[in-house]
């Protein structure tokens, strides 16, 4: 059966092969089942039910995923969004969370729609191939950065960023950040010694270490320092709270809101959305060798259909934009090559609702070396950048497309001022050739952004 769905011989796989990946991909992006309903409960959303949408909306999009393109992709509540959501639209905007649920229901519409016309299609196979390199790089660097944040390695300080004093909190922080070193050299040893698994052996050890920490009390648990027992609770999910937030976007009241805010909400939602699937997709789709020759991914128009699909099924649920996720490079990185790998993923988030208890227990700092390493194997793609003298109109705008993304943080951002300053090195420098109109409109609209958004 996974033969006949799933093609498994000509992509070079096998079932357990495709198990493992898809277990390792959960494993990495657990921590949304945790991160999601506390940010979006600020908005006044019962974070129960915050918890049963995130699965729910994660298992129908990886479905969908795994059933329309056949792509080892996993979906959930983008990072990011989550947060534009709970602290932008409905915190300094004052949206109640029911209209901004149905801004991005509204946004998942138009989604499908494009998806349908070959719109967003057409805007993937228009960036010109060393920028879809780039975009794979910049994106290895962005989750290497976030990665070093959920360790606890870097930390904020006069200079913006630096790295963590150990010795202070140490049976918190402190410990936890030499915890997530010691799972990055215990993964990348594993990984270098081609261990099968060993992403996903490296976040299930450095957990296993941390609740030996936890025994011997190097770690000591402290709720009001964030630091939370590392071993999981045995306890059921009440389903009922799901009702509190299950089609309540239809439920909106335009009356203090206006509706050309709704419009420029939804727009945000739409605009960010778009660049930050695309960023994902040219990025793990590049490391996984799913391009053809001409840099386009042959699944392209039914990947950005599932996504469309998620997003607005994840609304009515009752959570922020549901998008593909950059943590999938995880699951490709230990073998993943088609929608089994998102199937098992899917049916891992089905799974969580009757213990999120115990997934939620996962600590950041065991998922954060996974997410480093894949980082560093993502950010291996530089060196199909041509960086020669004759190709510095397209390696000028890659390299800014690369730095953007972590120093930004945002996948979208390092797309914009990649494209902006493809178009206008490209056109001043003679290449106007180079350029597909496409990216025309995309310079564009990305300059309107800044200018209105």
């Amino acid at each position: 059966m996974f033969e006949k769905l799933f093609k498994l011989k000509a992509n070079k796989t096998n079932v357990r092969t495709e198990l493992a990946a898809g277990l390792t991909t959960f494993m990495t992006m657990a921590y949304i089942l945790a991160v999601n309903p506390s940010i979006l409960s600020s908005t006044g959303m019962d974070s129960t039910a915050v918890l049963l949408a995130t699965c729910l909306a994660s298992f129908l999009g990886t479905v969908c995923m795994a059933l329309m393109a056949n792509l080892p992709f996993a979906l959930s509540a983008g990072m990011g969004l989550n947060a534009y959501m709970a602290y932008t639209v409905c915190g300094s905007m004052g949206f109640s969370w029911q209209v901004a649920l149905f801004a991005v229901f509204i946004e998942g519409i138009i989604f499908i729609i494009l998806s349908l016309t070959n719109v967003r299609e057409a805007i993937f196979n228009a960036i010109p191939l060393q920028l879809k390199r780039a975009v794979s790089v910049g994106i290895g660097l962005f989750i290497a950065f976030i990665g070093l944040q959920n360790a606890g390695l870097a930390v904020d300080s006069a200079t913006l960023v630096t790295i963590t004093d150990f010795t202070q909190n140490f049976h918190t922080t402190g410990i936890c950040a030499l915890l997530a070193l010691f799972g990055l050299l215990l993964t990348s040893i594993l990984y270098i010694k081609k261990v099968k698994g060993s992403i996903l052996i490296g976040i299930l050890g450095t957990w296993l270490m941390g609740m030996l920490c936890q025994l011997t009390g190097i770690y000591v648990p402290n709720p009001e320092a964030g630091a939370y027992s590392l071993f999981p609770a045995l306890a059921m999910t009440d389903f009922s709270k799901l009702g509190e937030t299950f089609g309540q976007c239809f439920k909106v009241d335009f009356g203090n809101v206006g509706i050309l805010n709704f419009v420029v909400v939804t727009f945000s939602f739409l605009f960010v959305d778009l660049f930050d699937t695309l960023g994902t997709l040219i990025g793990v789709s590049t490391k996984a060798n799913m391009l053809d020759k001409d840099g386009k991914l042959p699944a392209i128009k039914p990947a950005l259909l599932a996504d469309a699909v998620a997003t607005s099924a994840g609304a009515v649920l009752g959570t922020s934009t549901t998008t593909t996720y950059v943590e999938s490079s995880a699951g490709v990185a230990a073998g993943g090559k088609t929608g089994l790998t998102a199937l098992t993923t899917a049916v891992l988030f089905l799974v969580s609702m009757l213990f999120a208890p115990i997934f939620t227990a996962i600590p950041s700092f065991a998922t954060a070396p996974a997410l480093i390493l894949v980082g560093f194997l993502m950010f291996s793609t530089v060196t199909e950048i041509k960086l020669t003298e004759d190709n510095y109109a397209s390696a000028i705008p890659a390299y800014l497309c690369i730095i953007a993304m972590p120093l930004f943080y945002s996948i979208s951002e390092g797309i914009s001022i990649g494209v902006i300053s493809y178009v206008i090195i490209n056109l001043i420098c003679g290449k106007r050739k180079e350029i597909n109109p496409i990216m025309y409109v995309l310079a564009v609209l990305f300059v309107l952004k800044y200018i209105f958004l």
